[in-house]
């Protein structure tokens, strides 16, 4: 396996992991966990997609990686108060 796949396949299995955690109710959708393995799975994917030129994975990535990005923010926040 290359490095490109190696980085995309890993970018997808977190965010499909948190996902099932999520669906099973083991995970919440407003916990930090899993804003942060969306923010990372993101993240992974956004840097897949420009290894692959991939202007519109890029963009569907890039949004999920910033509401992702400001979630966990959100809940940092909230766990200091």
């Amino acid at each position: 396996m290359d490095v490109t796949t190696l980085i995309g396949s890993t970018g997808a299995a977190i965010i499909l992991i948190a996902f099932f955690l999520n669906q099973t109710h083991k995970l919440s959708q407003d916990s930090l966990k899993y804003d942060v393995s969306n923010l990372i799975g993101s993240g992974l994917l956004v840097i897949y997609a420009v290894l692959l030129s991939s202007v519109p994975f890029a963009i569907l990535n890039g949004v999920w990686f910033l509401v992702s990005l400001r979630d966990t923010f959100s809940d940092s926040r909230r766990k200091k108060n």
